[in-house]
């Protein structure tokens, strides 16, 4: 079995390729890919194959898969303009006649009133109308996506935002990567749709507390309106696109995107996964 591992140079690619190579995974049989194959030096020292992969060009696309099994594709980092790179990666797939296609997808892609979704669901979309084999797991949010908010409370001990009471079920890279590795060299998840979460989904009360525990200081957490976080976030120096982009995450909080938390992932690590405040200590 040869395992292509897509944007492993970035900071979840990384934490996969360490995670199958932990798994008992050869290094021959893994493909760590990249648009900039420099950035794969490490993964190379290790043993691991490298190859040269760009989701906006097909021709590399094809050449990184010969030979390739079973495909992790990790979703671009550009929202709004990523899912013909995605389908690109998906039609490679399916002419190559990959074995398993596993693909990093959002909550409710494709039921939600999410900012993040429509990406995802095209996606889910376009890798069920290829007729690939596939598992797709939906990543609940990146507890390390709190770090700077921790940073921040360090020195003004705030924590703002306009989720509300919102509720977010999130895991660290290492335990999401973790969780793919898995379903990359398992049998049984084809057809699968997995929840990867946070054992326990926490409020931002619960950010609060874990930030006055890390930084040894009183942090509270202030409730903005949507209208207010966006106005802080312009003055703060973001665009007016960005800006609402950001409090649009926030605003699928509030309404609980975030919220639902699943043993999936512990399950298939075998262990339960990083509490909010441990991830955030390792981080930050």
């Amino acid at each position: 079995m040869t395992i292509l591992v897509t944007a492993a140079s970035g900071q979840l690619g990384r934490l996969v390729v360490d995670a199958l190579l932990d798994r008992g995974v050869a290094p021959a049989e893994i493909v760590a890919t990249a648009r900039d194959t420099s950035k794969l030096a490490d993964a190379s020292a290790r043993g691991v194959r490298t190859a040269e992969l760009d989701y906006d060009r097909p021709d590399t696309i094809a050449a990184a898969l010969d030979g390739v099994d079973t495909v992790l594709l990790i979703s671009g980092n550009a929202p709004g303009s990523r899912v013909q790179g995605h389908r690109n990666v998906i039609d490679a797939a399916s002419t190559a006649g990959v074995a398993k296609l596993v693909y990093t997808s959002v909550p409710q892609a494709t039921t939600a009133e999410f900012v993040l979704a429509p990406d995802h669901k095209a996606t889910e979309e376009a890798i069920a109308a290829s007729g690939v084999p596939a598992v797709i797991a939906r990543h609940n949010w990146y507890t390390e996506n709190y770090t700077p908010d921790v940073a921040r409370a360090a020195e003004t001990g705030v924590i703002a935002a306009s989720a509300g009471a919102g509720l977010v079920a999130s895991a660290t890279r290492a335990d999401l990567a973790a969780g793919l590795a898995a379903l990359l060299t398992d049998d049984g998840h084809l057809g699968e749709t997995y929840d990867f979460t946070g054992d326990t989904a926490w409020s931002f009360e619960d950010l609060a507390a874990a930030a006055s525990e890390i930084t040894g200081r009183e942090v509270v957490y202030t409730a903005l309106t949507p209208e207010a976080h966006v106005a802080a976030l312009e003055s703060a120096g973001l665009d007016a696109g960005t800006a609402g982009f950001v409090a649009g995450i926030d605003d699928g909080i509030r309404r609980g995107v975030l919220a639902n938390a699943d043993d999936t992932l512990a399950r298939l690590i075998g262990r339960p996964t990083t509490s909010l405040v441990d991830g955030l200590r390792a981080a930050v």
